[in-house]
């Protein structure tokens, strides 16, 4: 049988009070090793978000200390301490604003801020589905194991690269100083469905591990109930976007599909970009011959899509030109 924390291996209630709240131990430390880490890792960030390095993005997410108060909330709310999930909070809060700010500065530096908007950084961030739910909860599960276990300490690399809660963030400022508002809501809707999923599988974690029993006779507790009330209203109302862009993932592969068929009969003509909006679904087609009649592409579209939006066939004409090789 799979134990989730073996006795032997449980960190403490004071122990994880130490890691997981700033505000208890060497505080001036702890202070200066969170601020300091926070801001390189936001310019490392940022700097892979804007010249599209994987590599870079990835290093932010392994120095970033923003799942430290993250997991805070968890365990206040475990241990029904509300000052701590108050001061865990706010640090949040704070770091977010401050990454954000970062961000649209640094985007302004920039010759033509806008021309980052199209990279892979910016797109795989802009609009999450439930697969990238489903991956923050499973990972929120693994770091908060982690983080309650002494002996699966050395997952928590891998935990901070799956999360990743400052990239998100990035990308939010970088859109916003370029101007595209819309964007940022997308990257800000990733952050706050991984930060959720955190604090979430931590909260549930710690109560199977028996820390609200830890913390039974501590004095100054909150009722749980309500914390747990505002983590489910605050899940439904992120996830909300995220549905949305699931269908809409699923509507314009399936509109893709429809308009290869659709241009069958049509020579060496090719389908690009299909993105499915709220009244329209805009279909790229490069080909060097006339379209077929768009009025059967729309029936398609109007079988698949249920609101039945205005299809947009943005044509470019062109011909494939190979070498001899």
């Amino acid at each position: 049988m799979i134990t989730l924390i073996p006795d032997n291996q449980r960190r403490t209630l004071d122990e994880l009070g130490d890691r997981l709240d700033l505000e208890v131990g060497d505080v001036t430390a702890k202070r200066s090793a969170y601020w300091l880490m926070l801001l390189l890792s936001a310019t490392i960030a940022v700097a892979g978000v804007i010249s599209d390095s994987t590599a870079t993005v990835i290093g932010a997410m392994i120095v970033a200390p923003l799942s430290t108060p993250i997991l805070g909330i968890g365990l206040g709310i475990v241990t029904g301490r509300a000052g701590a999930v108050g001061r865990s909070i706010l640090y949040v809060l704070v770091s977010a604003i401050a990454v954000v700010a970062l961000g649209a500065l640094i985007a302004q530096l920039l010759p033509n801020p806008t021309n980052v908007l199209t990279n892979s950084q910016v797109t795989g961030r802009t609009s999450p589905t439930l697969m990238d739910l489903l991956a923050a909860i499973a990972t929120g599960f693994a770091g908060s194991i982690a983080i309650a276990r002494r002996d699966v300490g050395d997952v928590l690399p891998g935990v901070a690269i799956a999360i990743s809660l400052v990239p998100p963030l990035g990308v939010v400022g970088v859109c916003l100083g370029s101007g595209a508002p819309s964007l940022a809501a997308g990257a800000l809707v990733l952050f706050l469905s991984n930060m959720l999923a955190l604090v979430t599988a931590c909260t549930m974690v710690l109560m199977l591990a028996g820390y609200a029993r830890d913390a039974a006779e501590t004095p100054g507790t909150v009722r749980r109930t309500r914390a747990y009330l505002a983590i489910a209203a605050a899940s439904v109302v992120v996830a909300v976007p995220m549905v949305l862009n699931s269908l809409s993932s699923l509507w314009a592969s399936q509109v893709r599909d429809a308009t290869e068929q659709w241009l069958s009969g049509t020579p060496s003509a090719e389908v690009g970009t299909v993105t499915v909006q709220s009244d329209t679904v805009l279909v790229d087609v490069t080909s060097p011959a006339d379209l077929p009649p768009i009025d059967d592409l729309q029936a398609s579209v109007d079988e698949i899509v249920p609101w039945n939006p205005a299809v947009v066939v943005q044509h470019t004409v062109g011909q494939r030109v190979e070498g001899d090789g």
